[in-house]
This record gives structure tokens, sequence and C-alpha cells, in this order.
């Protein structure tokens, strides 16, 4: 579905990501993981066009990317990222229909499709008439979804999706984010710094340091079989975290 052929970023004098290649297959879910300034956010910049790579080639569905690509390739793409990055001067049922408004849908195909949609994300119908500053967080996030879903991508794209959501928001959503992979079947990318969430999506796994994949593959594979001290301490530190918080919550 996705394959990505020595590609690298440099800014500057900073090499955001050294040359690399991966493969996405279709229907799965890859979870690129790292710690802050690793090249995550750059990777999905590279795969949206929102950025160009120094080498190497970017392809989906065997067509690479390239600027006379760009455009039919972003419609076969949905990108959600930190926060929704919703228009705020747009209601949410304009943020999500704002593409296919584009490319001149008829009003009866966007009617039906936001309303697939919204039942698919389970966010009443009502709330698609407010603005993004009358939303909470976790229904910003769930039309943000539904605008990266309108298009119905073969690609979906999610740059820390849940990062700044309150942890009982994030966990609900989790959920239904998974049962929404499963009902779908996308080839899924996301980006996130927490390994346990990156454990919940992932069928692979890609820890990035300073623009290098360090270790690929399943959770089990980087606790188990770490590839080196990196990995250990990277899995150790958070989840030191996590059993610190639960300690002092209890």
């Amino acid at each position: 579905m996705l394959k990505l052929n020595n590609i690298s970023k440099r800014f500057g004098n900073e090499q955001a990501l050294y040359p690399f290649s991966y493969q996405a297959h279709a229907g799965q879910t890859s979870v690129f993981i790292g710690p802050s300034g690793c090249g995550k956010s750059t990777l999905l910049r590279l795969i949206t066009g929102l950025l160009r790579s120094d080498t190497g080639t970017i392809l989906i569905d065997d067509l690479v990317l390239t600027p006379q690509t760009l455009y039919p390739l972003r419609q076969r793409m949905g990108y959600v990222i930190q926060e929704g990055g919703l228009f705020p001067h747009l209601t949410a049922k304009a943020n999500v229909s704002i593409m296919a408004d584009y490319l001149a849908w008829d009003k009866d195909r966007v009617e039906a499709r936001v309303e697939d949609l919204s039942a698919l994300v389970q966010l009443p119908g009502e709330l698609l008439l407010r603005y993004p500053g009358e939303l909470s967080g976790g229904e910003r996030q769930r039309v943000s979804l539904m605008r990266a879903l309108m298009l119905d991508p073969a690609l979906l794209l999610l740059d820390e999706p849940l990062g700044a959501l309150d942890p009982m928001i994030r966990f609900d959503l989790q959920q239904d984010l998974q049962e929404i992979f499963r009902k779908l079947g996308k080839t899924v990318l996301m980006v996130t710094h927490d390994i346990d969430e990156a454990a919940f999506f992932g069928d692979t796994l890609i820890l990035l340091r300073e623009g290098k994949i360090v270790q690929q593959g399943s959770i089990t594979d980087l606790v188990q079989r770490p590839a080196n001290t990196f990995v250990e301490h990277f899995i150790r530190a958070q989840r030191h975290s996590l059993a610190v918080m639960g300690s002092t919550e209890a």
C-alpha cells in the first residue's frame, strides 16, 4: 500500500531523517514511536507532500509521489493532527465536508456521507452544527477523524491524535478508534510517543531515535528482544512513569 524507498530529510545543518526504507501493507496499522524530535512528524509531512524528501521515493499503490501526482494522491489520504486542526470559523459539519464541497459533490451525497461518518465515530448529529470552540477536545477529534475519512481514503495518517486529551477521554477514543480501524480495514500510519498507545494500535511498531530507525517489530519484540540499550531504556522509562502516576493516583 505504502512504500518508502531510501527517503531522508535535512533542515539546514540538522538531519531530521536519515535514509531509510519501509513498507506498510494494506489493512495494517504501523505506529512510529520515539522521543520528541526523532523525526516522526516530519515523516508524515513527507508522505502527505507537505515536505519533499531530499532522497528516495514515496509510493502509494505503486504510484510515485511527485508534484504532478500530489493532488490525486492527497485525495487518497486522510490526515488527523493533534488537537484536530479544525477551521474555527466553520461549523463542524462544514469542516467535515470541506473537501467534498471543493470537489463539487452533490448535496445528497455529502449529507449521506456525513451521516454515515457521524454514526461511525459516534458523534451526535446536532453537534455538527456547532463551531470547534463549542466542542470538547474529544468531540473535536471525532470531527477531525470524520474529515479525514470523508473521501474514503485508502491511507489514514494520524499525528499524535490523542496526545492532548484528558486521560479518560483518551481511553474512550482509543477503544473507538480501534473498532473503527477494524471495521474499515484501512492502512493506518500513526505517530505517538506513548509506548502503551503504540502497543494498543500497532501491528508493527517502528522506534525512531534522532532520525534513524532503531528497531521495528511487534511490541513483544521490543520488550523481550530490545535491539540495544536505548530501546530497553525507552520502554522502561515509560513504564516507570506510568507506574508512578498510578501509585500517586492511588
